[in-house]
C-alpha cells in the first residue's frame, strides 16, 4: 500500500534535489523514505497518514517549549496582523537586542541575521576584517553552516553523507582553515606557534553537536582563550545549538569562558528562521555602516522572528525553563540507561540539559574520532525500531536529540520502554 507521504516524497523528487529541503532529512543514512508532517503540537508530530510520533528533533533545536506553544503562536499573529516585513527597523529587535545582550554578558553588541550558516559566516568574516589575518582554526565535527571555509572536516549533514569536504569549495578557501582535533590543546599551541601572526580566529562549538554529542575536557576551552588573546586571535563561540538551551546564558555561561564572538540561532527565534552574531562592542563596531566589514541582509530582525523569539525566551524564564528542562532530561537519562543496561550493548549516553545522543560505541567519546567508532548499522536497525513504535529520534547517528518543556513523564517513560524493545530487536 502506497502512503501519502511516499506519493509526496515521489513528488518532491522530481522538483526538489534530493526531495528534501536539507540533506539530513532524506534519511539516506539510515535508508527508507521520510515521512511527510501534517502538523506538530506540544511533543508530538503527526504525518500525513495520521501516525502520531514522541518528538526529540524539536525542529533540531528551535522547538524548547515544545510544537505550537500558545505564547508564541500567539506573539507571532499578532506581529502577521501588523504586517511581515518592513525593511526598516522595528521596536521588536531592539527589544530582543537587550535581551540577548542581558543573559550574555560577553554580547555587547549584536546584529541579527536569518540564519545560524549566515551568523557563522558573518563572525568569520568580522574576526579576518577584525585582526587583519586570514587563516581560521576549526574543529573536526564541528560545523557552522555550509559556508565555503567552513565545510572543512565538518559535521552534521556534511558528515552524515559522507563529503566533509564538499564539491564546490574552492582548494584556495579550504587552505585558510586549519581543522583540528576536539579537545587536543598542544596541537591548538603548536598551530598558534606553526602560523605565528596568521590566525584571525578560532570557531569551535562549545559542545559539539553536530557529530552526535561530546563534551570539552577540563581546561579546553581556558586554553583556548588563552592561547586566543596571547596571539591576537578572536574567539567564537558557535552556540547555535546551545544557545540559551543549555542554559539561560548558553555554554559560555556553564564554562566560565568569554567568546570574542558568538553565533546564535534555532532557540532565539522560537521556530521561524533566524540568527545572531554579537560580541564586544569594539569589534561588532567594525560591522557596516560603521565599519569596513560589510553585512546586509533584507529581512534580517524579521517581526515575526522577533516577536516568536523575544515570546519563547521570556516564557523560559518566568517558568524556570531550565530547571523543568534538566529534571525531563535527568529523568530521561535515568530511564534510558536503564534499558541501554537491559540490552547489554556497547552504548555511550551522553546527556547535558536538555540536549542528548546515544552512540551505539562504547566509550569514552570526546571527538569526532570517536564518534566514528558507532556501529552505523546497528544504529539503522535502533532508528527503525523507534520509528516503528511512533518514537522519532534524528535520523542519523552524528545528530543530537532534544526535550522540550512539553515532554511529560508519560512520554519519557513510553520513550523508554521503546528503547528497550529496539535495542532487544536488533
Amino acid at each position: 500500500m502506497t502512503t501519502r507521504s511516499s506519493k509526496l516524497f515521489a513528488a518532491a523528487q522530481k522538483r526538489i534535489p534530493g526531495g528534501v529541503n536539507s540533506p539530513v532529512r532524506a534519511f539516506r543514512n539510515v535508508g527508507g523514505e521520510p515521512f511527510f508532517v501534517e502538523r506538530a503540537a506540544g511533543a508530538k508530530i503527526w504525518d500525513v497518514d495520521g501516525k502520531e510520533y514522541i518528538d526529540y528533533i524539536g525542529s533540531w533545536g528551535p522547538a524548547i517549549l515544545g510544537h505550537a506553544p500558545k505564547v508564541v503562536v500567539n506573539a507571532v499573529r499578532d506581529a502577521a496582523a501588523r504586517g511581515l516585513s518592513f525593511g526598516i527597523p522595528n521596536p521588536l529587535e531592539v527589544e530582543l537586542a537587550e535581551l540577548i545582550c542581558q543573559w550574555m554578558p560577553s554580547i555587547e553588541k549584536v546584529r541579527m541575521v536569518n540564519s545560524g550558516t549566515e551568523a557563522a559566516m558573518s563572525c568569520i568574516r568580522l574576526a579576518r576584517g577584525f585582526t587583519g589575518r586570514d587563516k581560521i582554526i576549526k574543529f573536526d565535527g564541528c560545523y557552522h553552516g555550509h559556508a565555503d571555509s567552513l565545510l572543512v572536516t565538518a559535521g552534521s549533514g556534511a558528515l552524515t553523507h559522507g563529503r566533509p569536504n564538499s564539491a564546490g569549495v574552492p582548494k584556495s578557501f579550504a587552505e585558510l582553515t586549519i581543522s583540528l582535533p576536539f579537545n587536543d590543546v598542544d596541537l591548538v599551541r603548536k598551530t598558534f606557534v606553526e602560523n605565528k601572526n596568521q590566525i584571525a580566529g578560532v570557531i569551535l562549538e562549545p559542545i559539539p553537536a553536530n557529530a552526535g554529542l561530546y563534551f570539552p575536557k577540563e581546561k579546553f576551552l581556558s586554553v583556548l582563550r588563552d592561547e586566543c588573546a596571547k596571539h591576537g586571535a578572536l574567539l567564537i563561540f558557535d552556540e547555535v545549538m546551545t544557545g540559551f538551551r543549555v542554559a539561560r546564558g548558553g555554554a559560555q555561561e556553564i564554562y566560565g569562558i568569554k567568546p570574542d564572538l558568538t553565533a546564535l540561532g534555532k532557540v532565539i527565534g522560537g521556530g521561524l528562521p533566524v540568527g545572531a552574531l554579537g560580541g564586544r562592542a569594539e569589534i561588532m563596531d567594525q560591522l557596516s555602516p560603521d565599519g569596513p566589514v560589510y553585512q546586509a541582509g533584507t529581512l534580517s530582525g524579521n517581526p515575526l522572528a522577533m516577536a516568536a523569539g523575544l515570546a519563547q525566551l521570556r516564557e523560559l524564564e518566568r517558568i524556570d525553563g531550565w530547571e523543568l528542562l534538566e529534571k525531563l532530561g535527568a529523568q530521561f537519562e535515568e530511564l534510558t540507561r536503564a534499558a541501554i543496561a537491559d540490552a547489554r550493548i556497547d552504548i555511550t549516553f551522553h546527556r547535558i540539559g536538555s540536549m542528548f545522543c546515544l552512540f551505539i560505541a562504547r566509550g569514552p567519546i570526546a571527538d569526532l574520532a570517536g564518534a566514528k567508532r558507532s556501529d552505523l548499522e546497528m544504529f539503522t536497525k535502533f532508528f527503525h525500531a523507534c520509528l516503528e513504535r511512533g518514537v522519532y529520534f534524528a535520523p542519523s547517528q552524528f545528530e543530537t536529540g532534544f526535550i522540550s518543556i512539553a515532554h511529560t513523564q508519560n512520554d519519557i517513560e513510553r520513550t523508554a520502554n521503546v528503547v528497550r524493545e529496539a535495542l532487544r530487536s536488533r
